[in-house]
């Protein structure tokens, strides 16, 4: 069998594997992107009120994208100079919160919570954005 012939065999194995996770990985993306909305939008009215000062301390919010750690997830990142926390929904129904971390340091602490803990949810985004923004704006 040529080189070719055993990449598309490992391939097509890859994508018979992969069907079995599509629905779930699309299930994770749509509750993310609407996680992701809430925090932008708080995040965009803690811009809005530092940019006339200290524009620097200003905050990005990426886009969702697959997880560059996790092969059935996916993610966005909060991101201020070195500062970053990640917010990450995984195929298997749940939400991770990682973070506050400095880049080059150790990854963590890391939150779990299943996708039907929406109050314990929401009452840990608050507190990770708040960790988040005290750490990535403190002197």
């Amino acid at each position: 069998m040529s080189l070719e012939d055993r990449l598309k065999a490992i391939a097509l194995g890859v994508v018979e594997r992969e069907r079995r996770h599509a629905d779930d990985m699309a299930h994770a993306a749509a509750k993310l992107d609407a996680l992701r909305t809430t925090v932008a939008t708080a995040i965009d009215g803690f811009n809005a009120t530092v940019a006339a000062d200290v524009p620097h301390l200003s905050i990005e919010v990426s886009p969702v994208r697959l997880d560059e750690k996790h092969l059935h997830a996916h993610e966005f990142e909060l991101a201020r100079g070195r500062h970053r926390a990640l917010v990450i929904a995984k195929s298997k129904a749940e939400f991770t919160l990682v973070g506050p971390f400095k880049t080059g340091k150790s990854e963590g602490p890391c939150r779990t919570f299943p996708f039907s803990a929406e109050s314990d949810l929401e009452d840990a985004i608050e507190d990770f954005l708040t960790r988040f923004l005290e750490e990535a704006t403190a002197p």
